[in-house]
């Protein structure tokens, strides 16, 4: 039987996530701005009406709109509140139309302003899995002198059925390194039922040995169903601790860590572009509403985990070169730099409105996948 947590959770861990996310993510472009000197009209929490704001002594209106999936700072010069620039001529602009403008700040400042968004979710991630990893210490497996080494197969393994034997020690996949056991696991989970080269050591020589990997079908406590990759082999001996991490070498290991999470998001993606996993895969803000009540549900450290990877989420998808999103904008001011001239007005025009569309459309696709994903929608639409 699948646990449910009250539907209160939902709505709380849902506030208590995307909230602090955005403001964090909005603060960095905040700050980035004032620091040099472009002057933000609006700093919001959520969009469209206002539900609530005050208006600071720098002429800033802090407000809480009504649609909490996102937020907002919109700077003097912007046509909107994705910063859409005003395409006015520039020399119609008087000098004190450009003071404090963010259209007629440096090219290098706009570049960074803009990238200081993502950066601060980026910076926010690692720095909660360095906080983790400095309280709780990094998981390693004990005991054996090293976890690649296999120790014994699954029933019906492939990669028994493949030729590997027990006591090969595995040292890389498809060519690339590993360094553990912990490795290993995430390169095959990412990619089931697919043919892998596993290079492993036997008795001082390099043997290759091709396995096609299994797929597996997991259901979590919360009736969360998920495709993994598996080959069916064990570590020789060892078992699962935590080792103490220094505080600042958590930071290494948090960057580490974080690197990984992102290559495995990248992969994801690419396989749902690919065909290789459904699109049904990815989710919008009605399933991440349920995933942050089933974390919170869990407790402090699960919802503060997915937190982070959230955080990269966010990091990950601003920094997509689609315009209306901080990517786009970058992209618009590396053409400027590269053509020493901003884009035309029009150009700029049907770019925004093309990416303002793929956006819409992305956000209907996961909401659709949200949707149907209720146990309400399973009979009917056979999930």
């Amino acid at each position: 039987m699948f646990e449910s947590p009250p539907f209160w959770m939902y709505f709380i861990g849902f506030v208590l996530l995307l909230g602090p996310l955005v403001t964090v993510h909005e603060l960095g472009h905040y700050l980035v701005g004032r620091l040099f000197g472009v002057h933000a009209e609006a700093f919001s929490v959520g969009f469209g009406k206002e539900l609530a704001g005050v208006t600071d002594r720098r002429g800033t209106r802090w407000k809480l709109s009504a649609m909490p999936l996102g937020g907002y700072v919109q700077f003097k010069g912007d046509m909107n509140p994705a910063s859409v620039p005003d395409t006015a001529p520039a020399g119609a602009a008087s000098a004190e139309e450009r003071r404090g403008s963010f259209q007629h700040a440096a090219l290098w400042k706009r570049a960074l302003i803009v990238a200081a968004g993502p950066v601060t979710n980026l910076v926010v991630t690692i720095a909660i899995f360095a906080s983790l990893f400095a309280i709780y210490g990094k998981p390693v497996i004990e005991g054996v002198e090293d976890s690649r080494k296999v120790g014994a197969f699954a029933e019906g393994s492939p990669a028994a059925a493949a030729g590997m034997e027990v006591g090969d020690t595995i040292v890389a996949v498809d060519g690339s390194a590993i360094s553990d056991f912990e490795d290993l696991k995430a390169k095959i989970a990412l990619r089931p039922d697919t043919r892998m080269v596993f290079t492993v050591l036997r008795e001082g020589e390099r043997v290759d040995v091709p396995v096609t990997t299994d797929r597996i079908e997991q259901t979590d406590r919360f009736g969360n169903a998920s495709s993994i990759g598996q080959i069916g082999v064990a570590p020789e001996g060892g078992r699962y601790v935590f080792e103490p991490v220094g505080a600042l070498q958590s930071i290494p290991a948090a960057t580490r860590h974080t690197w990984d999470v992102l290559g495995m998001m990248v992969t994801g993606i690419g396989q749902v572009l690919t065909g290789e996993r459904s699109i049904k895969e990815l989710g919008g803000p009605v399933k991440i509403a349920k995933y942050s009540g089933e974390q919170m549900s869990l407790g402090v450290v699960a919802f503060i985990q997915f937190a982070a990877l959230i955080s990269l989420n966010l990091a990950f998808i601003n920094f997509l070169p689609i315009p209306a999103l901080d990517g786009g904008h970058l992209a618009f001011y590396a053409a400027e730099a590269i053509r020493r001239k901003p884009v035309g007005p029009q150009a700029t025009e049907w770019a925004y409105r093309t990416g303002i569309f793929l956006v819409l459309a992305f956000m209907l696709v996961v909401t659709v996948n949200d949707v149907v994903s209720l146990p309400v929608f399973g009979p009917l639409f056979g999930s």
